[in-house]
């Protein structure tokens, strides 16, 4: 019997501690340096709200349609191992996702697993038809976590 529910999960190494690596991801201003949907929509309307990171941190955007709409809240944050996002999708079709980051030490640096799990909704089932979730967000998670190693590794400014 299928499932009812999808996970989508990439991970990559970095060259760079977990404190680096999580103070990327639980705040929500600094996803713009490596989120891999910002040039989705240059125009995009970003809104923050709630703690400025860590639990109860909120960000809202508003784009064309392939940026659509939703909401992100940060629900648990544990640093520097962990962050897990309530994500939900308004537009193009509404949607509910559990995401997170597991941050675990390897060698000098971090190893990054983003993960994302959701209900296979009617209208995710019609897609998946097309093309499975795996495949649609996959790479988006892949070219997101290579920019944010870029962020990560790079010098320190200062």
């Amino acid at each position: 019997m299928a499932t009812d529910t999808y996970t989508v999960q990439r991970s990559a190494t970095m060259a760079a501690p977990p404190e680096r690596v999580y103070e990327q991801i639980a705040d929500f201003h600094r996803w713009t340096a490596w989120s891999p949907w910002e040039d989705v929509d240059p125009t995009m309307r970003r809104e923050y709200s709630g703690a400025e990171a860590g639990v109860g941190a909120v960000y809202a955007w508003s784009g064309n349609r392939k940026a659509g709409a939703g909401r992100m809240t940060v629900v648990e944050a544990d640093e520097p191992s962990r962050v897990r996002i309530d994500l939900a999708f308004d537009k193009p079709f509404k949607a509910r996702n559990d995401t997170a980051f597991e941050i675990t030490p390897e060698g000098d640096g971090s190893r990054v697993t983003w993960r994302m799990t959701g209900v296979k909704t009617l209208g995710v089932r019609v897609m998946s038809l097309v093309k499975p979730m795996d495949a649609m967000v996959g790479p988006d998670f892949e070219k997101g976590l290579a920019r944010l190693r870029a962020v990560v590794e790079a010098p320190a400014a200062g």
